[in-house]
């Protein structure tokens, strides 16, 4: 099946096949594809009924310029005054057409089953009058008096507007098999095709705040991720192009709303201590943001306002947020954050707040289901790949190098495994949705060894959350609520020595732990690009009277989903999907699968013992928060060098070497 054949606008265009031999061609929703049934096409109804239909602001193309060799219609030669009330009466009855909400939507013509990503809107808990929007792009500035605006000016106004019933395809790809990789299965087994819609993000035609009496409040939650100040940014140039004056920037997460002792970060202001005294019940508020402010903290990284992890009462931020009347609540992080955002959302609900509640989605794992990505992911991958790079120039200039490079990833390994794939550099890449072994004839360690034999040099990225079976737990969770993983990286390092020491293989290791050298970095350009869509679209949902949503990039599309949607289950490789078969591809590493219970007691006499029974050297952690080693680490704890002991005849590599080591 043609998978643009999901797209269908519901009829075809007129084509040089009789009209006896073609179908008509119609558009079902529920199904998400063109039906096509016996019969002939019925004509097109003439340009002119359709002009008449609706007001030439929505027509399909502009009228064009008359000729000069033709005279000049009547309708030309009209006032400046004419003309102006002609505009503004096509442009009210344009928004007219889009101020039917969503949930009319929902009878239309894409259906209630065929709309679960629905959001909430604030004309579903209390009445509220619609007015114009005062969001203007070029096409909708104020020429100055005198000056007559042509047109065509009048027509590009309908292309500034998103209408309500836009929507953006959730999955795009037509399976034609049950057996196609990639492929989901429903809970019934019904692998069948569904459109699922969301709604489209970007400006409506009418808004539900008026600017002049909108108060904004900004707060970025959770770790650092590169991008954060260019969301930002764009969330304070957006509220001022619709003229709101009132921006308060909430200082290190939510704590700032209750935590009297975060004013005290206030210099970055140029604020002195005896004035900081003066001006302290307004900054209790937060930092008052302008345009001119944050104009340039996108050049910088980290996050201009601060961050912390952990949530206080939420019913002291509900009550901060009311007494200040704040009516504007952007927040910027993980799942966790918009865990939080999405209970605020409901305690304003039982308060009859006037809130919109809206996230932008900050997870530098690209761990949040429904989104293609998340900001930050492509720079992190970036300055990951630069940590392979250099484990791989350490391996390849050393006897026996062997790289190891642990990276961000509790849950989810995307990080790990497009590094990986950029870096075409690694012999293997762990994440902790593909269980492996160490030890055996099919383990870890036994492929390193083989990479070593023919390469001279091995290369390993492991993400942070992999392997934690073989470690002991601490059980205990940090301030944001996530388990505390014990750390891998070192700990891999150090039975990687303790292996090839037990047989007799000299090996040179070194371990790299990039970790904060990549959240702390700015942005690169393609996420300069995406934080500044999403947080344009955020301030305009908004507007539009949406709340309990978030921001997010779906198929190339920008769209609002609803926050339950999005923190139902994190987001994770599937071992099963082309990428991940790409990336092995790349790296040439087997499965690594468990080993059965009858061959493993059979071999247990000849292998090893388990990594859990080795003992742990004191320099090797096991437990701990798996994001507390020094940025940019490379350790070096006395490796195995060249001379280091006698070669011995019964050693698996050669004494001297013939040529040099040529990667994988």
């Amino acid at each position: 099946m043609n998978i643009l054949a999901c797209f269908g606008s519901g009829q075809s265009r007129p084509s040089t096949t009789p009209s006896s031999t073609r179908g008509r061609h119609t558009f079902d929703p529920s199904k998400g594809a063109r039906i096509v049934r016996p019969g002939s096409l019925p004509a097109a109804p003439p340009r002119p009924a359709l002009a008449q239909k609706r007001p030439s602001v929505l027509s399909s193309k502009p009228h064009p310029a008359p000729s000069p060799s033709t005279p000049t219609p009547p309708q030309a030669q009209s006032s400046s005054k004419k003309r102006e009330d002609n505009s503004q009466a096509q442009r009210s009855q344009y928004n007219k057409d889009n101020m039917r909400r969503p949930s009319a939507v929902g009878s239309g013509s894409y259906g209630l089953a065929n709309d679960p990503y629905a959001c909430t809107h604030l004309t579903e808990l209390m009445p509220i009058t619609p007015i114009e929007s005062t969001y203007r792009a070029q096409s909708g500035g104020t020429l100055p008096d005198g000056i007559e605006a042509p047109e065509s000016r009048e027509q590009n106004m309908r292309r500034l507007y998103v209408h309500d019933e836009d929507r953006v395809l959730l999955k795009v790809v037509h399976y034609g098999n049950p057996t196609s990789v990639g492929i989901e299965f429903e809970e019934g087994g019904d692998w069948q095709f569904k459109p699922l819609w969301t709604q489209r993000a970007g400006p409506r035609a009418q808004i539900y705040f008026h600017p002049s009496a909108v108060k904004a409040a900004i707060v970025t939650c959770g770790g650092l991720c590169p991008g954060l100040n260019d969301v930002i940014r764009q969330v304070v140039f957006t509220l001022d192009v619709y003229g709101v004056k009132e921006i308060l920037g909430i200082q290190y997460g939510f704590k700032g709303f209750v935590d009297p002792k975060v004013t005290d970060g206030l210099c970055i202001l140029g604020l002195h201590s005896d004035e900081r005294s003066v001006l302290r019940a307004l900054l209790e508020l937060g930092i008052p943001l302008t345009r001119k402010l944050v104009s340039r903290v996108h050049m910088a990284g980290g996050s201009f306002l601060g961050v912390s992890r952990g949530t206080p009462d939420l019913n002291d931020i509900v009550d901060r947020l009311q007494d200040w009347g704040i009516n504007f609540f952007f927040i910027i992080g993980g799942n966790g954050s918009h865990a939080g955002a999405h209970e605020i959302y409901k305690r304003c609900l039982e308060r009859k707040m006037k809130i919109a509640v809206v996230g932008i989605p900050k997870t530098i794992d690209n761990d949040l289901q429904l989104v293609d990505k998340t900001f930050g992911f492509d720079t992190s991958v970036e300055e990951a790949q630069r940590a392979i790079n250099a484990a791989f120039v350490e391996a390849s200039s050393a006897y026996n190098g062997v790289g190891i490079v642990k990276l961000m990833g509790r849950q989810s390994g995307f990080i790990a495994m497009y590094a990986t794939l950029a870096s075409g550099q690694v012999d293997i890449v762990l994440i902790p949705e593909v269980p492996f072994v160490l030890e055996g004839e099919h383990g870890v360690y036994n492929f390193m060894k083989k990479r070593l034999e023919k390469n001279g040099l091995c290369v390993v990225v492991i993400a942070e959350g992999a392997g934690q079976d073989l470690l002991e737990s601490s059980g205990g969770v940090d301030a944001s609520g996530n388990p505390i993983l014990g750390d891998i990286g070192k700990w891999f390092y150090s039975q990687v020595k303790a292996y090839f020491g037990k047989i007799k293989m000299s090996v040179d290791v070194k371990y790299i732990d990039p970790t904060y050298m990549i959240r702390a970095r700015h942005c690169n350009s393609s996420d300069h690009i995406i934080c500044s869509v999403l947080g344009q679209n955020a301030v305009h949902g908004a507007f539009a009277g949406y709340t309990d949503i978030t921001i997010g990039l779906v198929n190339t599309h920008y769209v609002f989903l609803p926050i339950p949607k999005v923190i139902e289950v994190a987001r994770k490789v599937d071992p099963n999907s082309n990428m991940w078969h790409r990336t092995v591809t790349s790296t040439g590493q087997p499965d690594f699968p468990m080993m059965p219970q009858k061959i493993s007691e059979k071999k247990a006499h000849s292998q090893p013992s388990s990594p859990k029974s080795q003992p742990t050297s004191p320099k090797s952690p096991v437990s701990g928060s798996s994001r507390s080693q020094s940025p940019g680490a490379v350790t070096d704890m006395g490796p195995q060098r060249r001379g280091s002991r006698k070669p011995s005849l019964k050693s698996p590599l050669p004494v001297f070497k013939t040529k040099r080591p040529t990667s994988a």
